[in-house]
C-alpha cells in the first residue's frame, strides 16, 4: 500500500463519491474502483457495505479509515517539519474564492505573495460561495475566500479586509442625482439582486427588510460582473461591496452613493480546515492575507 491509495480512500470515505475522489486524486473513476478492491484483496475483507443503496463503510472499513487518516496527518505533518527545517517555501496553494473577490480584493495580496515567494506555484479557482466551502472541506483547495463567513466545526475562517456596501447605479439613474441617498430612497426602485443563496444578497434582502424598504427586483445574477452589466444599460439599481465598481465609478460608467443611513459592510475571510497542517507555503500566504499587502510599484 502506497501513501496515495491512503489518501484516494480517505477521500472516498469523505466525500462519499468515486468521481470526486476521482478528481480530487488526478485519477479515472474506474482507478479508484480498482484501488478499493486491490485493497478489500490485499487485506481479504469487504472495506465498503454494497447491501446498502447509501456509500456505508463496514466495520473493518471503519477502521481502516480512521488508522489511514491517522498515518496522513503524521506524513503532512512530517512533510511540514522537513520543509521549515530546511527553511523551503515552495510548492503549490490552491485556492478557491468568489469572484468579487478573487477579481477586486485578491490581487494585490497575490501580487505582493508572488514577488515575495517566486518558487510558489498559486492557483485560483473562482466558485460559488456553497462550493468554496465545499472545496476546502473536501481538500480541493488549501485556502478558501468567502464573504460573510459562516461559522463550521470543522472550519475555521479568519476575516481580513471589510468592504462598505454602496448603491450603484447607471449615471443617468434618477438617484444618482441625489446628494444624499437613505434606505428609504429606495423604496420601489427595480432591483438588480444576486441569486438569493449568495451571502451578499442575504445581507442586502436583510438591510431593506430591517428599514421596512420594498423593492421590484428584475434581474438576479450569480456573480457581480453580470451585475455590472446590467447597471450599465439602466436597467435597475443594486446594493454593491463598493470595491467592485471602483474602476467603473471612475470612467463614469456608474455611480456609486453611500447610505446615510449608517455604513453597512461585507467582512471577507479566509477560511482553512481545522486542525490541517500548514506548509510554509501556506502559512505565508495566510500570514499575508491578515496583514496588508505591500506591492510595490
Amino acid at each position: 500500500m502506497h501513501i496515495q491509495n491512503f489518501k484516494t480512500f480517505c477521500d472516498l470515505v469523505e466525500t462519499k463519491s468515486f468521481s470526486k475522489a476521482a478528481r480530487l486524486n488526478e485519477v479515472t473513476q474506474s482507478a479508484v474502483s480498482q484501488q478499493l478492491k486491490a485493497m478489500e484483496s490485499h487485506y481479504d475483507m469487504l472495506i465498503i457495505d454494497r447491501n446498502q443503496k447509501k456509500f456505508r463503510l463496514t466495520p473493518q472499513g471503519t477502521a481502516l479509515y480512521s488508522t489511514f487518516k491517522e498515518i496522513l496527518v503524521l506524513y503532512e505533518k512530517l512533510n511540514c517539519e522537513i520543509q521549515e527545517m530546511r527553511n523551503i517555501v515552495s510548492g503549490t496553494i490552491q485556492i478557491s474564492t468568489v469572484n468579487s473577490i478573487g477579481l477586486h480584493e485578491l490581487p494585490p495580496y497575490l501580487k505582493s505573495f508572488i514577488r515575495e515567494f517566486p518558487s510558489v506555484n498559486t492557483r485560483v479557482e473562482y466558485r460559488r460561495a456553497n462550493l468554496v466551502y465545499e472545496d476546502v472541506l473536501h481538500g480541493t483547495a488549501d485556502l478558501g475566500l468567502v464573504a460573510f463567513p459562516v461559522n463550521h466545526k470543522e472550519l475555521v475562517s479568519s476575516v481580513f479586509a471589510k468592504d462598505e456596501l454602496i448603491v450603484a447605479m447607471n449615471p443617468d439613474h434618477p438617484l444618482a442625482k441625489k446628494k444624499k441617498l437613505w434606505i428609504k430612497d429606495l423604496q420601489g426602485e427595480e432591483f438588480i439582486a444576486f441569486e438569493r443563496d449568495i451571502p451578499t444578497r442575504k445581507a442586502t434582502d436583510e438591510i431593506l427588510s430591517n428599514a421596512g424598504v420594498e423593492v421590484s427586483v428584475v434581474m438576479e445574477f450569480d456573480n457581480v460582473e453580470t451585475v455590472k452589466r446590467a447597471l450599465e444599460i439602466n436597467a435597475g439599481i443594486a446594493i454593491l461591496p463598493g470595491n467592485t465598481v471602483a474602476n467603473e465609478v471612475e470612467r463614469n460608467q456608474l455611480a456609486a452613493c453611500n447610505l446615510e443611513d449608517g455604513k453597512h459592510v461585507r467582512p471577507l475571510a479566509v477560511i482553512q480546515k481545522k486542525n490541517r497542517m500548514l506548509t510554509p507555503a501556506l502559512r505565508s500566504f495566510v500570514d499575508l492575507m491578515k496583514s496588508k499587502p505591500t506591492v510595490g510599484d
